[in-house]
């Protein structure tokens, strides 16, 4: 007998009216908390819950969002969503850049394994499982994996995406901007004292008056970081650039002309860096959008970045092939 079960949305198709990840607990009391559809199946899995709550084997349940059903929680059509309802056991820290695997198909359904960004995991779940952490996490979204016969749902925690940028010129503030209504953190750092201002930057949440080797020590990147270099001066922008091919963050960008991105990935090859680390490197950083002010420029990049980390290429929505949201389902 279990006190509590949770539900999670681990697969759409078409539209769906919550994002995989969305979870709905239920308690052995009644008590509800969270949503796995705005309302439309809640009953359902509510009885799946008790279930499962009883019985101690977990259930995937298949639920076709009807026209009508999806009407009524705001979307235009309806969809089909995965929802996989197991006991409640221990909670992980939404705060924790985590990676929980589950298996919901196959042997050994409802194993679990847990593998944090630091590489330690623990569960009973397959312990190659972890060896998929690192690319889940540059990923960001929960997702599932078809993995060794077993369908795998890997639920992502962590906290928000970090924007660093280096360069406190009149777009860092623009990025900053943008950012925040993203819900990303922000860090600006440039070694010119009188740059680096509230004043100039008061969206940052950070500020750094460092040249760019330290900066990085103070604020190191990982997965869920995107760099911007905005200074258009070698002697930052190649060192910046040097250190953060280096990291693990999943964009990089640096503004500038054609050419002189050219002239500048001249220097950085000169300077040691490999062509797999220069192909990390977006520049002209950006989409194009026709983008002339510091606020369009901004979007731009941030645009970019966003495709960067949903494996996207970032072109017009009519004409691509894929679904609109990010695609739930990798295989692995």
């Amino acid at each position: 007998m279990h006190e509590a079960a949770v539900a999670t949305v681990v697969a759409t198709r078409k539209s769906s009216p919550r994002p995989v990840g969305s979870k709905l607990i239920v308690t052995r009391d009644g008590k509800l908390e969270g949503s796995v559809s705005g309302g439309c199946v809640e009953s359902d899995v509510f009885i799946a819950a008790q279930e499962v709550m009883d019985s101690g084997t977990p259930q995937l349940l298949t639920y076709g969002i009807t026209d009508d059903m999806a009407f009524e929680v705001g979307l235009p059509c309806g969809g089909e969503i995965d929802v996989f309802v197991e006991p409640l056991r221990e909670r992980v820290d939404e705060h924790d850049r985590a990676v929980l695997f589950t298996v919901i198909g196959g042997d050994a359904l409802g194993a679990k394994l847990l593998v944090r960004a630091d590489g330690s995991a623990e569960g009973d779940a397959p312990a190659e499982l972890a060896t998929l952490a690192t690319e889940a996490l540059r990923r960001g979204r929960s997702h599932t994996i078809e993995h060794d016969g077993r369908t795998i749902f890997a639920d992502v925690f962590g906290p928000p995406p970090c924007l660093f940028v280096y360069g406190a010129v009149d777009t860092a503030e623009s990025l900053c901007r943008a950012a925040k209504l993203l819900g990303w953190s922000t860090v600006v750092a440039d070694a010119r004292p009188r740059f680096a201002t509230k004043e100039r930057v008061p969206s940052a949440d950070t500020l750094l008056v460092e040249w760019p080797e330290n900066a990085l020590e103070h604020q190191p990147p990982d997965t869920a970081t995107a760099i911007l270099v905005l200074t258009h001066d070698d002697k930052f922008d190649l060192p910046m650039l040097t250190a953060a091919v280096k990291t693990d963050a999943f964009y990089i960008g640096a503004l500038g002309s054609r050419r002189n991105q050219e002239r500048r990935r001249d220097l950085l090859r000169e300077a040691g860096l490999t062509d797999d680390e220069l192909e990390r490197i977006s520049g002209p950083a950006g989409l194009d959008i026709g983008a002339e002010s510091p606020a369009e420029t901004a979007l731009s990049m941030l645009a970019e970045a966003l495709a960067v980390r949903a494996g996207r290429t970032g072109g017009r929505l009519k004409d691509s092939a894929h679904r609109i949201h990010a695609e739930p389902v990798t295989a692995a």
